[in-house]
């Protein structure tokens, strides 16, 4: 999208206009304006019009928008309207609380595996029963498994070294919680959560 000149901030966005317009759903309300959902999102109308214009407007002039078909269309826009297929590399505390999430597979993110170097959690299971694999079978594994997205929950030296075999597998996108930059190329994709970072944000913001 970045690409098509769509900025990185309406990008970041769009998963927040997605959350809202579900919770309206939940509310069982079916038509909202743009003022309304500015209110209830703490995000000026305009931005919302300039936003949602960009991929084609949805709404109408006296009417706002229609809350289920605009869920439905920014679902297609965020790519949620298709499954995939994730891997986790690392099987300590945060790689079984991502595991255990059962929201991912609502939103059509399956996990599939997790991998780990600890020979005591081999053939174990994480919280939802995901089997856990020796990691030196993570290249055969790929080979013999189309895998979308690898989540990194393991330290920094280790994904870096990680990550050509995932790249090498054919994994498409990583999902970083390493606290490292990744080298890819450029048809693989890097979503990096630094916790670190965003709570040396928060401590700015607060001080500030």
């Amino acid at each position: 999208m970045e690409k098509k000149g769509i900025s990185r901030a309406v990008i970041n966005r769009l998963p927040r206009y997605y959350r809202y317009l579900g919770l309206l759903m939940d509310q069982g309300i079916d038509r909202i304006s743009s003022s309304e959902l500015s209110r209830r999102m703490n995000v000026t109308a305009s931005q919302i019009r300039q936003d949602l214009n960009l991929f084609g407007g949805f709404g109408q002039q006296g009417y706002g928008y229609n809350v289920p078909h605009l869920h439905d269309e920014i679902g297609k826009i965020l790519g949620l309207d298709k499954s995939y297929s994730m891997i986790v590399i690392g099987a300590g505390k945060l790689a079984q609380a991502i595991s255990g999430y059962f929201g991912f597979e609502k939103r059509g993110f399956r996990i599939e595996a997790m991998f780990d170097r600890d020979p005591d959690k081999y053939g174990g299971v994480s919280l939802r029963g995901i089997q856990i694999h020796p990691l030196d079978q993570l290249e055969e594994y790929l080979k013999e498994h189309t895998i979308d997205i690898a989540v990194l929950a393991i330290p920094a030296d280790s994904a870096r070294m990680i990550t050509p075999v995932l790249v090498e597998g054919g994994v498409r996108g990583i999902w970083n919680f390493a606290h490292t930059d990744l080298d890819v190329p450029e048809n693989v994709t890097v979503q990096s959560v630094h916790l670190s970072e965003s709570l040396m944000q928060l401590s700015y913001k607060i001080n500030h």
